[in-house]
């Protein structure tokens, strides 16, 4: 791997990372009401539950990454 892809790369897991961060800060700046009722039902849940969903959402991810590449 040559210098330029690895500085691609590196680029392309920054800009994933802050797209991440981004969306993950749209519900606590939008509605921290909302937000904070939602991280008290996930502390709730069971393990299992809170398992399956993290598994859909990596599933629906790795779809949608599949489906724009």
């Amino acid at each position: 791997v040559d210098r330029r892809q690895r500085q691609m790369c590196i680029r392309d897991r920054s800009v994933a990372l802050s797209m991440v961060l981004i969306i993950e800060g749209v519900l606590p700046f939008l509605s921290p009401e909302r937000w904070r009722l939602l991280a008290y039902r996930m502390a709730d849940m069971d393990s299992r539950s809170v398992r399956i969903a993290g598994l859909v959402s990596m599933l629906a991810g790795l779809i949608l990454l599949s489906l724009l590449r």
